[in-house]
């Protein structure tokens, strides 16, 4: 395992004498991220985990959070359930207070665990939708859009540009053939029944490597949009072959799993008009350019300075921000040290967050994890990621209506 830790300046002196006494006694705060560096999700791990590494750092710089620093421990899982399993014990005999894992079976693994041992667990753009239901997974916070809402809000996008009217059109899902790339079907049926439109969905093999049999049935089928649904090497190849079959760029919509790196693979002009969701804003908002200035300008990145401002490099730069909020309110309301129990009263309590406008407005309460559901779709013009909305959310009633009943079915299995 490794350990990436920076104390602030302020924490320094008051190591040193200076400050308040009783501020010299408190431990640092932890938090263990247990990531696949190393096998499935290696496309965005270590983007992701240096933006993650890279606030703290920033976060330290500036005092910490209330006179106290955080400590980011960081372990490769591999993508395995056990190695996670193992991380997981590990981080929690070593008291940290928030988890992350950026993996869904490695996630999955962890929940029932983490709900009986009250420990505070990320699951932001990963993992099981129905985590937003606080009231079942009191423990677990997605705090950002589950992919049942990026469904809802792809539909909406779509919806938007015909008009408001999808009645007789056709939209196709082009899938990976696993849990995360079959979860959106039930909300895009629903939405076809509410909406009037043809649903059509084809998978292929993980890991994406070989879709051309799926691709000349979508060009049989002839959708009017195509949705791409995968992740790493599957999504470039997913894009490169609904071009080469005559799909419009701007009638292809992805997941939030497409960045700037597979648009250059794909070829960046070829690509422009391509849409995808967006949960975290593109480039150097003033957070990340706060972080560019006071940290990696002044060589104490963790990674590569390119990648500052990055689509996964954002993500997590958001997933430590609402943390460090929720922890802020937490230890305002009820002091320090700071505990998973009182953490997970903070992360409830967090209102209009947006990490100033990385990301949209992002409300945590005891019954809704996922914060809301806001995210909006970004357009490829050639050489970067340009809103094409704003931030919204859309479908809630259908969201919800899968989120009580899976979570329920959760629930009743006691799993």
């Amino acid at each position: 395992m490794k350990r990436f830790a920076g104390l602030s300046a302020l924490a320094a002196l008051l190591v040193l004498g200076g400050g308040n006494a009783g501020a010299v006694e408190t431990k640092p705060i932890k938090v263990g991220a247990a990531l696949d560096f190393t096998k499935v999700y290696t496309f965005l791990t270590a983007e992701y985990s240096q933006g993650q590494r890279d606030y703290i750092a920033y976060l330290n710089g500036r005092g910490g959070i209330k006179g106290v620093p955080v400590e980011i421990e960081v372990a490769d899982t591999g993508n395995e359930p056990q190695r996670g399993i193992e991380a997981y014990e590990r981080f929690k005999n070593g008291g940290a207070v928030l988890m992350d894992f950026l993996s869904t079976p490695v996630s999955r693994a962890v929940v029932p665990r983490a709900l009986q041992d009250g420990m505070n667990v990320i699951t932001a753009f990963h993992g099981r939708s129905d985590a937003a239901d606080g009231t079942v997974f009191p423990t677990i916070f997605p705090m950002s859009p589950a992919y049942w809402s990026q469904a809802t809000a792809i539909v909406k996008y779509i919806a938007d540009k015909e008009g408001g009217n999808l009645k007789g059109k056709k939209i196709e899902l082009v899938h990976i053939d696993s849990p995360f790339g079959k979860e959106p079907i039930p909300v895009f049926q629903a939405l076809a029944e509410k909406l009037g439109y043809s649903f059509t969905e084809v998978g292929y093999p993980s890991p994406g490597n070989e879709q051309s049999a799926q691709w000349s049935q979508v060009r049989r089928d002839k959708p009017d949009w195509v949705v791409l649904w995968g992740a790493g090497g599957g999504q470039p190849n997913s894009l490169r072959e609904a071009l080469a079959n005559g799909i419009s760029p701007d009638k292809i919509v992805s997941v939030i799993w497409l960045s700037e790196t597979d648009m250059g693979i794909v070829g960046a002009d070829q690509a422009k008009g391509v849409a995808r969701f967006e949960g975290v804003a593109f480039g150097k908002r003033p957070l990340i350019a706060a972080i560019e200035a006071e940290v990696v300008s002044k060589g104490k990145g963790a990674g590569d300075p390119k990648k500052v401002g990055g689509s996964y490099y954002n993500i997590g730069v958001a997933t430590m921000a609402l943390f460090a909020e929720g922890a802020r309110i937490a230890i305002e309301k009820e002091g320090a040290p700071l505990t998973p129990a009182k953490l997970k009263k903070g992360l409830e309590s967090i209102k209009n967050f947006t990490a100033d406008g990385l990301m949209p407005a992002v409300t945590i309460t005891p019954e809704d994890h996922q914060g809301g559901g806001q995210g909006r779709i970004a357009t490829w013009d050639g050489t970067e990621w340009k809103p094409d909305t704003g931030w919204f959310a859309a479908y809630q009633d259908v969201v919800w209506d899968l989120v009580k009943k899976t979570s329920a079915e959760f629930k009743t299995a006691g799993k």
